[in-house]
């Protein structure tokens, strides 16, 4: 039995936010000391099929944490420590928020998914810009940018720049957050002028590399509009997808009737197509997100067009042993195919 299967209960009869907040203390307090350094010699496998070269940097595997799990830049160091190739903190606003009222959280424990309707709560740009200064992780850490909500459409391009402003020294990549499901004001930025006015402040703010996040509930020509941006603007890649809004049938939980973004295992399937959809219009590298939890689920979304996959939610129900159970089982798929490194396999379903 591994150790997570028993403390696993434990957290999980804790309020979801609650269990959370606790990881990420645990976290903060071993970062930097023999304890990480023990976890990254448990959790880290060392490959050189695994590297992946993507927007500028290399990443020495493909497994990343998605925004939202370290939304103020407080464990990136941690992350790494348990065998991670990167880590998306965030999102960020210019601003400080507190968020949505509690409960925001909620574990789908027999869909293992997750309903969260957090709002973007975290400590603002000026803060979390000089904790970024002082990260030392050994791994590309990206800053997911959002929009402060009180703050209307016509505003919003200045301020993305000042959130960028603040957190550009700290940042190896950044991610333009304009399909968060859970804060006011996200659906009027999902429009091509508003998007294109957005990236384009950025960039003129010397944004690089920059990405895109695409919202899984987008029409299929609103997609298309986002992406031919993407090609238009020359951005650096697009992340897909954030949570969702639709609540497919299949789910089982009591929670599935709270309102929020669902991740996790029910949207694995069609966050996998979105993947193919992305990666058959553009010519940048995806970062594949939704229900990532099992090396055979990371590997679809690489066959389908993904350069580095995330996860969030799959950390919640797998433990820490994530990233190196899913490391290991991508260099098996690997041999399988007879692929010599992931590059190789990028794409190949295509």
């Amino acid at each position: 039995m591994r150790p997570y299967d028993i403390a696993k209960p434990l957290l999980f009869a804790l309020p979801a936010e609650t269990a959370n907040r606790s990881v990420h203390r645990l976290l903060a307090a071993v970062d930097g000391t023999r304890v990480a350094d023990a976890m990254a010699d448990r959790y880290t496998v060392a490959d050189d099929r695994l590297a992946v070269e993507a927007f500028g940097h290399t990443f020495d595997n493909p497994v990343g944490v998605a925004a939202g799990f370290d939304k103020n830049a407080t464990i990136p160091g941690a992350l790494a420590s348990l065998g991670f190739g990167f880590a998306e903190v965030g999102g960020v606003t210019a601003e400080p928020q507190a968020g949505n009222a509690r409960p925001r959280m909620f574990r789908l424990k027999e869909d293992e998914a997750i309903i969260n309707r957090m709002g973007l709560n975290n400590d603002g740009a000026i803060v979390i810009g000089e904790r970024l200064k002082n990260v030392d992780a050994p791994f590309p850490v990206g800053v997911n940018i959002a929009k402060t909500e009180h703050v209307g459409t016509d505003e919003a391009p200045e301020d993305y720049r000042t959130t960028y402003d603040h957190v550009a020294e700290g940042g190896d990549f950044f991610v333009v957050n304009v399909s968060c499901p859970n804060s006011e004001g996200f659906e009027e930025l999902q429009n091509r002028d508003a998007m294109e006015a957005i990236l384009g402040e950025l960039q003129d703010a010397g944004a690089a590399p920059l990405l895109v996040k695409l919202s899984p509930d987008l029409p299929e020509p609103a997609v298309e509009d986002a992406l031919d941006l993407v090609t238009e603007l020359d951005l650096d890649g697009v992340v897909a997808t954030n949570t969702t809004t639709e609540r497919p049938a299949s789910l089982r939980s009591p929670n599935a009737v709270e309102t929020g973004g669902l991740s996790g295992k029910p949207i694995e399937n069609e966050a996998t197509e979105m993947v193919r959809f992305v990666a058959e219009r553009v010519d940048v590298p995806v970062v594949g997100v939704g229900g990532v939890s099992t090396p055979e689920g990371a590997y679809r979304k690489i066959r389908a067009g993904a350069s580095l996959v995330q996860l969030y939610t799959g950390l919640v129900y797998r433990g820490p042993s994530i990233a190196r159970e899913i490391n290991e089982g991508l260099l098996d798929l690997l041999a399988e195919d007879g692929f010599d490194s992931v590059e190789d396999a990028v794409g190949a379903d295509l």
